[in-house]
């Protein structure tokens, strides 16, 4: 088959379209998928920078998330059989024609929305899911909730979903183009970060802070943080080191979160994926929630894709088919 190689960590030029050895038949629990299409995530940068190694056992090449179709079924799968429509959420492995995944990590492709739009689900659906609603997020309608990057993946899907759920959302974007798109899927105060301070706009007003920033806006995110409010960080664009004022976190009872996706478990990542299909695949199926495209590249241009995402030159996914 094909796959994206990286010959050695670098720019968008490292990455390869190439042909390599077919994917092991799928083991135990596990399902092959024949892919249709892959999202880009900026962990797949990270990664071909040499700076977000695979976990243990997972596949080499990039991609987090995938759409396809069952080619194959290991011993022990139920619920899956050859030629369903799926996406799934991946360890890696995206960035080729065929993938393993564990069957847990499976999702069937939602009505209303096609093969190639499914690849951009997984991996933001799940990552928003498990940080605003499960767990410390706790996300409750009438509250408040701050996402920060609102016009890319994570963020138009946050928006979106945190809207369907009667919560009031507030976003920063760069530019009056993206947040004219968060306007639109339902964004109510809407902060241009190169014009405003957010911590100003929404002082001691957000119960949930998703933050893909890291250290850079620990502190402002904590001046915005509502009494009782949680910043969940699944992101460090703007730095790993900050300084947190103990003070202040404790005077509004406060909580700092911060989790990854891809190195959980397969049984906790089978956790996230069933309370997705539940919570959210209803939304996505009944019209309320969207896949938000930018474009689609071939697999070939990865590097170019890869570019666009590092300029942050779009809204929404960019997704690759082979």
């Amino acid at each position: 088959m094909r796959a994206i190689t990286i010959t050695k960590p670098g720019g968008p030029e490292a990455l390869v379209w190439d042909e390599v050895a077919e994917p092991a038949a799928p083991g135990e629990g596990e399902v092959l998928v024949e892919v249709a299409a892959a999202g880009v995530n900026r962990a797949d940068l990270l990664q071909r920078q040499g700076f977000y190694d695979p976990p243990p056992g997972a596949s080499p090449y990039p991609g987090l998330e995938c759409s396809g179709t069952v080619a194959a079924v290991g011993a022990g799968v139920r619920g899956w059989s050859v030629g369903q429509r799926v996406c799934a959420l991946l360890a890696g492995g995206g960035y080729a024609e065929r993938v393993v995944v564990p069957a847990g990590q499976l999702l069937p492709v939602p009505a209303g929305v096609s093969l190639v739009e499914a690849a951009a689900l997984p991996e933001v659906v799940c990552t928003v899911w498990s940080n605003v609603f499960m767990g410390e997020g706790g996300l409750r309608a009438g509250q408040t909730l701050l996402v920060h990057g609102g016009g890319s993946g994570i963020g138009t899907m946050a928006i979106q979903l945190a809207v369907a759920r009667g919560a009031r959302v507030a976003v920063t974007a760069g530019s009056a183009r993206k947040l004219a798109v968060c306007r639109e899927l339902g964004a109510e105060v809407l902060v241009n970060y190169r014009e405003e301070d957010f911590a100003q706009v929404l002082a001691d007003s957000c119960d949930l802070v998703l933050d893909i920033v890291g250290a850079q806006y620990l502190d402002r995110n904590l001046r915005a943080l509502a009494t009782g409010g949680r910043i969940a960080v699944i992101g460090l664009q703007g730095g790993r080191k900050g300084e947190l004022n103990l003070g202040a976190l404790l005077a509004k009872r406060g909580t700092v979160t911060a989790t990854s996706l891809r190195a959980r478990p397969a049984a906790g990542k089978a956790e996230i994926v069933a309370a997705v299909r539940e919570g959210a695949w209803p939304l996505i199926e009944e019209g309320r929630v969207r896949p938000v495209v930018d474009r689609e590249l071939p697999m070939s241009e990865a590097g170019e894709a890869h570019r666009i995402v590092e300029r942050s030159d779009h809204t929404g996914k960019i997704i690759l088919t082979p």
